[in-house]
């Protein structure tokens, strides 16, 4: 088969590769998934960047999220299952091989039935900004009537985020730092949306849920934000962390204010998410595609043969939406 592949950590076109590699076989418990379009999120550019250290195996085909249609299972899974259109996560968790290839294999409970009315690169753009954005919201609770204040509005996390909360029954504010950004924020059905830089955000917040705060925010840069969060933070709220920009990245927390308020400051990472935490986010995400609540925005898609060209433009943030990686038709 055609994969991807990288066998040294460093800058992306110095390291990926495009070539013909042995197609795998699923074993006990195993689906192998004729991939369509592989998903590209940061964590995958990390991975081969080196910022989570040495390679954990010789050779990795990356990517952790797709979509595409089952064709092999393995001992124990239902054939019922061969034909089935499915998105992947984790596909690279635990194993060398993700989806940026023609075919996957990964564990049957990684790959989940995709609705007709669903195309597969919205498939694709599910996975890991998905559960993200759920375990953020719904960690400590039910939402509905609930506040919530999504930084980021218009990135993949912090869309997936509001269309959540909104479908969930909540009022949710988001920041932006650039105008142009203001719509994406306002079509995922943000209902007040605050720039960064022109806007006095806690004022703004403070005035809209009569000065008494949000429940819950959803934090792409906890180290940046702090002060911010806990003035727009009301008693009992959560702030849930889920990005660092650097590993060695330090925040110094008031401690005796934030016990005086209660509160919870949760650091969120999909990889070691409780597997109660992932069920719970593939089911209330399939019943958002059902509604029709949840629509990824597909930002760009490129070409196997491209794929060190979307890596370099997923670092260098020159893409809206969702990146993909169309693999095969």
């Amino acid at each position: 088969m055609k994969a991807a592949y990288y066998d040294q950590v460093g800058p992306a076109g110095q390291v990926l590769k495009v070539g013909e590699v042995q197609t795998p076989l699923p074993g006990p418990g195993e689906v192998r998934v004729r991939i369509a379009f592989s998903g590209l999120n940061p964590s995958d550019i990390k991975g081969r960047g080196g910022f989570k250290g040495a390679m954990a195996y010789p050779r990795v085909i990356p990517h952790q999220d797709g979509a595409g249609i089952i064709d092999a299972v393995g001992e124990g899974v239902a054939q019922s299952r061969l034909g089935e259109r499915v998105w992947v996560f984790e596909a690279q968790t635990g194993r060398a091989f993700g989806t940026a290839a023609e075919f996957v294999v990964l564990p049957a409970d990684r790959a989940i039935a995709l609705a007709d009315e669903v195309s597969l690169e919205q498939g694709a753009s599910l996975g890991i900004s998905a559960l993200t954005a759920h375990r953020c919201l719904f960690a400590d609770g039910d939402l509905r009537d609930k506040k919530v204040l999504v930084h980021g509005g218009a990135g993949v996390v912090g869309r997936s985020a509001i269309q959540l909360a909104k479908w969930a029954g909540a009022w949710v504010v988001t920041t932006i730092r650039h105008e142009r950004d203001r719509e994406t924020a306002r079509a995922s059905g943000a209902d007040l949306v605050v720039n960064m830089h022109d806007d006095d955000v806690p004022s703004r917040v403070m005035a809209a849920t009569d000065n008494t705060g949000v429940d819950r925010i959803v934090e792409v840069d906890l180290a940046s934000n702090l002060e911010l969060d806990m003035a727009c933070l009301a008693r009992g709220g959560t702030v849930s962390a889920y990005s660092v920009e650097a590993p060695d990245t330090a925040v110094s927390i008031p401690v005796l204010k934030a016990m005086v308020n209660c509160w919870v400051v949760r650091f969120i990472l999909v990889y070691t998410m409780p597997e109660e935490a992932k069920r719970a986010a593939i089911r209330d995400v399939t019943a958002c595609l059902a509604a029709g609540s949840y629509k990824p925005f597909v930002g760009q898609v490129f070409s196997l043969e491209q794929i060190a060209q979307a890596h370099d433009a997923l670092d260098a943030r020159n893409v809206k939406g969702h990146m993909l990686i169309r693999v095969s038709d």
